[in-house]
């Protein structure tokens, strides 16, 4: 089976910065989309940053000009450079692997569709 696991959290201060990664096992993303979200505490669950197979790299409004999605040429571990982050990037951090299209606004993640990690914590302090 698919899995996938996420790495690179931690805490920070305004204005640091942070790499996530999401390695999966048993599976090659080669043919399939990649997304990154995030849950804050009280929140809903937002998709930050996603790779197409197919198209341009789609970014959340709230990190565009922050946040980079890169790649190895082994497909299977997806990167998140997270710089100038600032406190309302506190969340947990998710990432998906699509095998059915990933769902643009869930309201909480992960979700039952698509192969999920188990998160990875990001603290931002003013």
């Amino acid at each position: 089976a698919v899995q996938v696991q996420e790495s690179g959290g931690g805490s920070v201060q305004a204005g640091g910065s942070l790499n996530l990664s999401c390695t999966i096992t048993a599976a090659t993303f080669d043919d399939a989309d990649m997304a990154w979200y995030r849950q804050a505490a009280g929140h809903e669950c937002e998709l930050v940053a996603m790779r197409k197979v197919d198209g341009a790299p789609y970014y959340a409004d709230s990190v565009k000009g922050r946040f980079t999605l890169s790649e190895d040429n082994a497909k299977i571990t997806i990167y998140l450079h997270m710089n100038n982050l600032k406190p309302e990037d506190t969340a947990v951090y998710y990432c998906a692997v699509a095998e059915l299209p990933l769902e643009p606004a869930p309201i909480r993640c992960p979700t039952q569709k698509n192969f999920w990690g188990q998160g990875t914590r990001v603290t931002v302090s003013s």
